[in-house]
């Protein structure tokens, strides 16, 4: 049993080491008071995708809160998983505008720093370091859901490079950032090796043949989009890792992508809002319980990440856990706050109301929680 707790949830290092840290970032942002979402602002809900700022991006930048983990030759700090961790959890914390540069951050700097080459580091890093180059996610497809094995975008081999035809959907930012790194088939399909013949590749989002369209949510947000690539260019140089390793290199970008503490705080604003309000303290407290106890399973992972060890089960644990969580926090601050029972047409604050919102998105984003428990169970070799 001891072995099967480790496997799923590593040990976890004393989050007291990096207090001073810790201070420090809540010092910046009491400085800033008047640039983050007012209590209750819908615009604190889901700020690390929303919430995009690029000033504020480039104010992060200057105190090096920024590609940490970015080794000093590629112009980065060389801090540590953990201490990006308290940095990113901080800011988390008050719905801080932080999408500008959240996903280059968070799993395009160490995609880059595993599988890219010297020239690629060398070209993307210190951008991204210094808040002025974005990227977005060009992984999911119509009708593919969170099966990325099936995706039907198509690199082919021409001189000097590659040509891409198809379409990725739920880009968050791509009508923003500079890049993305496409998942294409660069092989036809074997029935009996459906991950096998996928490959990378870096695309300029304002490349010939790139078109990006918004995709606006019901509430009337704008962040995702789809975005069709016909017949674009990518030379050889912007391939990204192996040829033909696509499906590896993407399952262990997707352990930086599920981990980390977007998956338990994007409602925290409103759990918060609820303590103060006094509202129902038991169930309260379970939700702040259940709170730190995901704080405590991040930060392990990122211990994992730090000392390069596989984290794709725990990952997949700490999202599925973690954005169950985001939801309920939603449902009880509504219940609680409509004592006429579920929301009886009794208004609701408005950040209350963007967590509702946002809640089957919750689930979906980074893989299904049905794909994710299957993570889990193979991890735990139930199937």
């Amino acid at each position: 049993m001891a072995d099967t707790v480790i496997r799923l949830v590593p040990p976890a290092g004393d989050d007291s080491d990096h207090a001073s840290l810790r201070a420090e970032v809540r010092s910046f942002l009491a400085s800033v008071a008047d640039r983050l979402p007012a209590p209750g602002s819908p615009t604190a809900v889901d700020a690390w995708l929303t919430g995009w700022d690029e000033d504020f991006t480039r104010a992060l930048a200057e105190r090096g809160w920024i590609g940490m983990t970015v080794p000093v030759e590629y112009g980065g700090h060389g801090r540590s998983f953990e201490e990006r961790f308290v940095v990113t959890e901080e800011l988390l914390a008050v719905g801080a505008p932080v999408a500008a540069h959240w996903i280059a951050d968070r799993q395009i700097v160490p995609s880059l720093l595993k599988y890219g080459t010297d020239a690629q580091c060398r070209g993307f890093l210190p951008g991204i370091v210094a808040g002025e180059v974005y990227f977005a996610i060009g992984m999911s497809e119509p009708e593919s859901g969170s099966d990325l094995a099936s995706v039907r975008t198509r690199a082919t081999r021409v001189d000097g490079g590659w040509r891409l035809n198809g379409t990725k959907v739920w880009t968050s930012g791509a009508h923003r950032a500079h890049a993305f790194i496409a998942l294409a088939r660069t092989a036809p399909v074997d029935p009996e090796r459906r991950h096998d013949g996928l490959s990378q590749f870096i695309v300029d989002l304002r490349a010939p043949g790139v078109r990006v369209s918004p995709i606006v949510s019901m509430n009337g947000a704008h962040h995702f989009n789809e975005v069709f690539l016909d017949d674009v260019l990518v030379p050889d140089d912007m391939v990204f890792g192996e040829i033909g390793r696509g499906w590896t290199q993407v399952t262990s970008e997707l352990s930086f992508e599920r981990s980390g503490p977007e998956r338990f705080l994007s409602t925290f604003g409103v759990l918060a809002a609820n303590v103060e309000s006094g509202a129902d303290a038991a169930s309260t407290g379970a939700l702040v319980a259940r709170t730190a106890a995901l704080h405590q399973m991040s930060t392990a992972v990122a211990g994992a990440l730090q000392r390069g060890e596989p984290a794709d089960v725990p990952a997949a644990v700490v999202k599925v856990l973690g954005t169950e969580l985001e939801g309920d926090v939603a449902e009880a601050a509504a219940l609680h706050g409509d004592p006429t029972g579920p929301f009886g047409g009794v208004p609701l604050p408005a950040a209350v109301t963007a967590a509702l919102d946002q809640r089957p998105g919750f689930t979906l984003r980074g893989g299904t929680t049905e794909v994710l428990r299957g993570v889990i169970a193979r991890g735990l070799g139930a199937r």
